[in-house]
Protein backbone atom coordinates (compact mmCIF):
# COMPACT_ATOMS: atom_id res chain seq x y z
CA UNK A 1 0.00 0.00 0.00
CA UNK A 2 1.65 3.80 -1.17
CA UNK A 3 0.80 6.82 0.63
CA UNK A 4 1.39 9.26 -2.25
CA UNK A 5 1.39 13.33 -1.42
CA UNK A 6 2.36 16.25 -3.53
CA UNK A 7 4.61 18.89 -1.88
CA UNK A 8 5.38 22.13 -3.26
CA UNK A 9 8.21 24.26 -2.19
CA UNK A 10 9.68 27.95 -3.12
CA UNK A 11 13.26 29.42 -2.98
CA UNK A 12 13.11 32.88 -3.46
CA UNK A 13 16.83 33.56 -4.45
CA UNK A 14 18.51 37.02 -4.62
CA UNK A 15 18.99 35.76 -8.69
CA UNK A 16 15.64 33.95 -9.49
CA UNK A 17 12.45 32.41 -7.89
CA UNK A 18 12.02 28.59 -8.35
CA UNK A 19 8.68 26.47 -7.71
CA UNK A 20 9.83 22.77 -7.00
CA UNK A 21 7.16 20.28 -6.57
CA UNK A 22 7.65 17.06 -5.64
CA UNK A 23 5.76 13.52 -5.37
CA UNK A 24 6.16 12.09 -1.87
CA UNK A 25 5.67 8.21 -2.12
CA UNK A 26 5.88 6.53 0.82
CA UNK A 27 5.95 2.50 0.94
CA UNK A 28 5.65 0.30 4.06
CA UNK A 29 8.82 -1.20 5.16
CA UNK A 30 11.12 0.71 2.66
CA UNK A 31 12.43 3.65 2.74
CA UNK A 32 10.08 6.84 1.34
CA UNK A 33 10.94 8.12 -2.17
CA UNK A 34 11.35 11.52 -3.54
CA UNK A 35 10.40 12.70 -6.90
CA UNK A 36 10.75 15.54 -8.41
CA UNK A 37 7.71 16.40 -10.41
CA UNK A 38 7.96 19.72 -11.64
CA UNK A 39 10.67 22.77 -11.60
CA UNK A 40 9.38 26.44 -12.48
CA UNK A 41 12.24 29.44 -12.51
CA UNK A 42 11.52 32.40 -13.19
CA UNK A 43 14.64 35.04 -13.06
CA UNK A 44 13.62 37.93 -11.08
CA UNK A 45 16.94 39.11 -9.83
CA UNK A 46 15.74 40.93 -6.46
CA UNK A 47 19.12 41.50 -5.59
CA UNK A 48 21.39 43.58 -8.05
CA UNK A 49 18.30 46.29 -6.73
CA UNK A 50 18.39 45.50 -2.93
CA UNK A 51 22.30 45.68 -2.60
CA UNK A 52 22.56 48.87 -4.29
CA UNK A 53 19.45 50.40 -3.35
CA UNK A 54 18.95 48.66 0.14
CA UNK A 55 15.05 47.57 -1.50
CA UNK A 56 12.91 46.16 -3.92
CA UNK A 57 11.26 48.31 -6.44
CA UNK A 58 8.07 48.37 -7.58
CA UNK A 59 8.19 46.76 -11.05
CA UNK A 60 10.24 44.00 -8.95
CA UNK A 61 7.40 44.08 -6.12
CA UNK A 62 4.68 43.30 -8.77
CA UNK A 63 6.40 40.73 -10.55
CA UNK A 64 6.88 38.94 -7.50
CA UNK A 65 3.90 38.91 -6.81
CA UNK A 66 2.38 38.04 -10.07
CA UNK A 67 5.18 34.94 -9.97
CA UNK A 68 3.23 33.81 -6.61
CA UNK A 69 -0.19 34.23 -8.18
CA UNK A 70 0.79 32.08 -10.70
CA UNK A 71 2.80 28.79 -8.21
CA UNK A 72 -0.14 29.54 -5.99
CA UNK A 73 -2.25 28.26 -9.07
CA UNK A 74 0.31 25.46 -10.34
CA UNK A 75 0.07 24.18 -7.01
CA UNK A 76 -3.49 24.12 -7.40
CA UNK A 77 -3.20 22.42 -10.21
CA UNK A 78 -0.28 20.02 -9.22
CA UNK A 79 -2.88 19.01 -6.03
CA UNK A 80 -0.16 19.95 -3.40
CA UNK A 81 -1.04 18.97 0.29
CA UNK A 82 2.07 20.46 1.89
CA UNK A 83 3.89 23.92 0.98
CA UNK A 84 6.51 26.27 2.32
CA UNK A 85 8.40 28.82 0.61
CA UNK A 86 11.35 30.48 2.16
CA UNK A 87 13.12 33.96 1.30
CA UNK A 88 17.33 34.25 2.05
CA UNK A 89 19.47 37.10 1.41
CA UNK A 90 17.69 39.65 -0.94
CA UNK A 91 14.43 40.05 0.70
CA UNK A 92 15.91 39.46 3.94
CA UNK A 93 17.91 42.80 3.71
CA UNK A 94 15.32 45.01 1.47
CA UNK A 95 14.13 47.49 3.63
CA UNK A 96 10.43 46.71 2.50
CA UNK A 97 11.42 42.84 2.73
CA UNK A 98 8.61 41.92 5.47
CA UNK A 99 6.47 44.69 4.03
CA UNK A 100 6.35 42.77 0.52
CA UNK A 101 5.80 39.41 2.35
CA UNK A 102 2.94 40.78 4.17
CA UNK A 103 1.25 42.29 1.27
CA UNK A 104 2.04 38.68 -1.24
CA UNK A 105 0.27 36.96 1.62
CA UNK A 106 -2.73 39.22 1.34
CA UNK A 107 -2.94 38.51 -2.49
CA UNK A 108 -2.57 35.05 -2.86
CA UNK A 109 -2.69 33.11 0.45
CA UNK A 110 0.71 32.07 0.46
CA UNK A 111 2.98 32.97 3.69
CA UNK A 112 7.10 33.56 2.98
CA UNK A 113 9.41 32.82 5.86
CA UNK A 114 12.48 35.05 5.44
CA UNK A 115 15.55 32.76 6.72
CA UNK A 116 19.14 33.90 7.71
CA UNK A 117 22.26 31.85 6.18
CA UNK A 118 22.80 29.42 9.12
CA UNK A 119 18.43 28.24 8.40
CA UNK A 120 19.37 28.16 5.12
CA UNK A 121 22.41 25.97 5.77
CA UNK A 122 20.33 23.44 8.24
CA UNK A 123 17.68 23.22 5.97
CA UNK A 124 19.54 21.99 3.23
CA UNK A 125 21.65 19.40 5.47
CA UNK A 126 18.06 17.78 6.12
CA UNK A 127 18.15 16.77 2.69
CA UNK A 128 19.89 13.39 0.99
CA UNK A 129 22.87 15.17 1.33
CA UNK A 130 23.58 12.82 4.81
CA UNK A 131 23.32 9.82 2.01
CA UNK A 132 26.71 11.46 0.09
CA UNK A 133 28.49 12.14 2.93
CA UNK A 134 30.40 9.21 4.52
CA UNK A 135 31.74 8.63 8.05
CA UNK A 136 35.50 8.37 7.04
CA UNK A 137 35.47 11.38 4.78
CA UNK A 138 35.08 15.13 5.27
CA UNK A 139 33.44 17.27 3.10
CA UNK A 140 33.35 21.11 2.53
CA UNK A 141 29.59 22.09 1.43
CA UNK A 142 29.46 24.96 -0.74
CA UNK A 143 26.50 26.50 -1.40
CA UNK A 144 26.72 29.96 -4.17
CA UNK A 145 23.71 32.39 -4.17
CA UNK A 146 23.60 35.46 -5.39
CA UNK A 147 23.71 37.25 -2.06
CA UNK A 148 25.89 34.70 0.13
CA UNK A 149 27.44 32.02 0.09
CA UNK A 150 26.88 29.18 2.73
CA UNK A 151 29.89 26.88 3.82
CA UNK A 152 29.59 23.76 5.73
CA UNK A 153 32.22 21.19 7.39
CA UNK A 154 31.22 17.55 7.39
CA UNK A 155 33.38 15.11 9.38
CA UNK A 156 32.53 11.67 10.80
CA UNK A 157 29.47 11.99 8.49
CA UNK A 158 28.57 14.67 11.29
CA UNK A 159 28.07 18.76 11.04
CA UNK A 160 31.39 20.50 12.22
CA UNK A 161 30.88 24.29 11.31
CA UNK A 162 28.86 25.91 9.47
CA UNK A 163 29.25 29.69 8.56
CA UNK A 164 27.67 32.34 5.96
CA UNK A 165 29.37 34.96 3.87
CA UNK A 166 27.98 38.01 2.42
CA UNK A 167 29.86 36.72 -0.91
CA UNK A 168 27.32 35.95 -3.83
CA UNK A 169 27.23 36.26 -7.88
CA UNK A 170 24.63 39.48 -8.02
CA UNK A 171 26.81 41.69 -5.19
CA UNK A 172 29.82 40.69 -7.56
CA UNK A 173 28.05 41.67 -10.17
CA UNK A 174 27.12 44.86 -8.75
CA UNK A 175 30.93 45.76 -7.30
CA UNK A 176 29.60 45.32 -3.69
CA UNK A 177 32.55 42.52 -2.15
CA UNK A 178 35.73 43.91 -0.38
CA UNK A 179 38.68 42.16 0.07
CA UNK A 180 37.96 41.77 3.33
CA UNK A 181 34.96 38.93 2.44
CA UNK A 182 36.98 37.21 0.33
CA UNK A 183 39.78 37.10 3.27
CA UNK A 184 37.43 36.38 5.84
CA UNK A 185 36.50 33.14 4.05
CA UNK A 186 39.04 32.39 2.95
CA UNK A 187 40.65 32.62 6.86
CA UNK A 188 37.48 30.45 7.56
CA UNK A 189 38.06 27.81 4.99
CA UNK A 190 41.34 27.24 6.06
CA UNK A 191 41.11 26.67 9.89
CA UNK A 192 38.45 24.75 9.67
CA UNK A 193 39.80 22.47 7.20
CA UNK A 194 43.30 22.86 8.51
CA UNK A 195 43.55 19.55 10.50
CA UNK A 196 41.80 17.39 8.06
CA UNK A 197 43.66 15.43 4.61
CA UNK A 198 41.94 14.52 1.63
CA UNK A 199 39.11 17.04 2.48
CA UNK A 200 36.73 16.94 -1.11
CA UNK A 201 34.15 19.73 -2.09
CA UNK A 202 30.24 19.34 -1.92
CA UNK A 203 29.10 22.27 -4.54
CA UNK A 204 25.13 23.48 -4.51
CA UNK A 205 23.29 25.98 -6.75
CA UNK A 206 22.06 26.89 -10.17
CA UNK A 207 25.54 27.10 -11.27
CA UNK A 208 27.74 24.71 -10.49
CA UNK A 209 24.40 22.39 -11.98
CA UNK A 210 24.91 24.38 -15.23
CA UNK A 211 28.69 23.80 -15.18
CA UNK A 212 28.04 19.92 -14.45
CA UNK A 213 25.56 19.13 -16.59
CA UNK A 214 27.78 20.64 -19.89
CA UNK A 215 30.54 18.60 -17.94
CA UNK A 216 29.05 15.41 -19.40
CA UNK A 217 29.81 13.95 -16.14
CA UNK A 218 27.85 10.78 -15.21
CA UNK A 219 25.75 11.89 -12.09
CA UNK A 220 27.66 11.17 -8.92
CA UNK A 221 31.11 11.52 -10.31
CA UNK A 222 33.05 14.62 -9.06
CA UNK A 223 34.79 17.74 -11.28
CA UNK A 224 37.98 17.94 -11.07
CA UNK A 225 39.65 21.00 -9.62
CA UNK A 226 41.56 20.97 -13.12
CA UNK A 227 38.39 20.50 -14.93
CA UNK A 228 36.62 23.71 -13.19
CA UNK A 229 39.33 25.72 -13.31
CA UNK A 230 39.83 25.24 -17.30
CA UNK A 231 36.16 25.59 -17.78
CA UNK A 232 36.83 29.13 -15.83
CA UNK A 233 39.28 30.40 -18.21
CA UNK A 234 36.94 29.45 -21.39
CA UNK A 235 33.78 31.39 -20.16
CA UNK A 236 36.25 34.21 -18.68
CA UNK A 237 37.42 34.23 -22.78
CA UNK A 238 34.15 34.41 -23.77
CA UNK A 239 31.85 37.72 -23.76
CA UNK A 240 28.71 37.75 -22.52
CA UNK A 241 26.94 37.21 -25.89
CA UNK A 242 29.52 34.40 -26.60
CA UNK A 243 28.60 32.25 -23.68
CA UNK A 244 24.89 32.73 -24.42
CA UNK A 245 25.36 31.41 -28.06
CA UNK A 246 28.30 29.37 -28.00
CA UNK A 247 27.66 28.25 -24.24
CA UNK A 248 23.66 27.64 -24.95
CA UNK A 249 23.62 29.83 -21.61
CA UNK A 250 20.17 31.33 -20.63
CA UNK A 251 20.84 35.40 -20.54
CA UNK A 252 20.33 35.41 -16.30
CA UNK A 253 22.89 32.84 -16.20
CA UNK A 254 25.46 33.90 -18.34
CA UNK A 255 27.01 36.67 -16.68
CA UNK A 256 26.89 35.01 -13.03
CA UNK A 257 28.53 31.82 -13.56
CA UNK A 258 31.63 33.87 -13.83
CA UNK A 259 31.82 34.72 -10.39
CA UNK A 260 29.81 31.57 -9.21
CA UNK A 261 32.88 29.48 -11.01
CA UNK A 262 35.45 32.23 -8.91
CA UNK A 263 33.94 31.43 -5.37
CA UNK A 264 33.81 27.28 -6.27
CA UNK A 265 37.71 27.42 -7.56
CA UNK A 266 38.77 29.84 -4.83
CA UNK A 267 37.34 27.39 -1.75
CA UNK A 268 38.68 24.20 -3.38
CA UNK A 269 42.26 25.70 -3.06
CA UNK A 270 41.81 26.80 0.84
CA UNK A 271 40.56 23.42 1.33
CA UNK A 272 43.05 21.43 -0.57
CA UNK A 273 40.15 19.59 -2.41
CA UNK A 274 40.91 17.95 -5.66
CA UNK A 275 37.14 17.34 -6.62
CA UNK A 276 33.75 18.56 -5.95
CA UNK A 277 30.59 16.31 -6.02
CA UNK A 278 27.59 17.94 -7.47
CA UNK A 279 24.52 15.96 -6.11
CA UNK A 280 22.02 18.70 -7.24
CA UNK A 281 21.03 19.19 -3.67
CA UNK A 282 19.43 22.67 -3.02
CA UNK A 283 17.05 24.78 -0.71
CA UNK A 284 14.10 23.65 -2.29
CA UNK A 285 14.97 20.08 -1.93
CA UNK A 286 15.22 20.94 1.73
CA UNK A 287 12.07 22.57 2.05
CA UNK A 288 10.40 19.64 1.29
CA UNK A 289 12.07 17.35 3.45
CA UNK A 290 11.54 19.35 6.27
CA UNK A 291 7.97 19.57 5.60
CA UNK A 292 8.34 15.87 5.35
CA UNK A 293 9.71 15.19 8.56
CA UNK A 294 7.44 17.92 10.58
CA UNK A 295 4.79 15.05 9.31
CA UNK A 296 6.39 12.46 10.26
CA UNK A 297 7.00 14.17 13.78
CA UNK A 298 3.34 15.10 14.35
CA UNK A 299 2.64 11.63 13.25
CA UNK A 300 4.38 10.01 16.10
CA UNK A 301 3.15 12.64 18.58
CA UNK A 302 -0.42 11.58 17.66
CA UNK A 303 0.27 8.20 18.72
Amino acid sequence: MLNIEKYGAVDIGSNAIRLLVVTVIEQEGKDTIFKKTSLVRVPIRLGAEVFLEGKISDNSANRMIDTMMAFRLLMKTHNINRFRACATSAMREASNGRELAETIEAKTGLSINIIDGNDEAAIIASTDLKNLIQDDKVFLYVDVGGGSTELTVFANGANVSSQSFKLGTVRMLEGLVDDCVWEEMEAWIKNETKDFKGVSMIGSGGNINTIFKKSGKKLGKPLSYFYLSSYYELIKSLTFEERITELDMNPDRADVVVPATRIYLSAMKWSRAKSMFVPKIGLSDGIVRSLYNEKVAAELEVR
